[in-house]
């Protein structure tokens, strides 16, 4: 494992360091000692800046919330036909993971085990409930099928795009951001469009 500089340090690179130790050894397997050792400065220094490691936690998964939600917000996920909208929901979802990919894969290894984990299951569950509801709107608008049931649907499309943090690393060959994103807005939208 490398190390950072301590005249680099900063609460930022502290946080990046810290979403790379939680993904490679688990949240629950990792100590301050790991992060310390990985940061290349003392816990003392850990300790000045945050908490704990639990406070770094909810950062790391407060970012790619933050994320998941702005996109709700964004015009094009506000205004249209639902259609339209969910389309642009699952571009931008697949944007902002491979963007926050780190903090992404964080998000979705989260089991519940602590309070911070707990608050993030029940943010993601509305987040996922709010693209549901869009689902049933372009259903209901009879843009999109509506003989799959809509929790199934929106598992199916979640469980596409969640599944590529497993597989997708910047900068290797193969697909970019741009192909991936374009490739799962035409699988989803083409098993989901209302056929005439």
């Amino acid at each position: 494992m490398t190390t950072a500089k301590r005249d680099t340090y900063t609460p930022e690179t502290l946080l990046s360091v810290a979403v790379r130790v939680f993904n490679e050894r688990g949240y629950d397997g990792t100590s301050m000692e790991h992060l310390s050792r990985a940061a290349g400065i003392s816990k003392s220094s850990i300790y000045h800046h945050v908490s704990g490691k639990e406070e770094l936690l909810r950062r790391a998964v407060s970012r790619a919330l933050d994320g998941l939600f702005g996109i709700l917000d964004e015009e094009h996920a506000r205004v249209g036909p639902a259609a339209g909208r969910l389309e642009y929901v699952v571009r931008r979802m697949v944007e902002v993971l491979i963007a926050e990919l780190p903090y992404v894969t964080l998000l979705l290894r989260v089991r519940g085990n602590t309070g911070t984990e707990r608050w993030a299951l029940e943010r993601r569950r509305d987040f996922d409930h709010r693209v549901a509801d869009l689902l049933r709107a372009a259903a209901a608008e009879g843009d999109v099928r509506d003989d799959v049931d809509g929790r199934l649907a929106t598992r199916l499309v979640f469980g596409m795009i969640n599944s590529i943090v497993e597989w997708y690393r910047p900068g290797a060959r193969g697909a970019g951001e741009r192909e991936v994103a374009d490739a799962v807005v035409r699988l989803v939208f083409g098993g989901l469009r209302e056929v005439s």
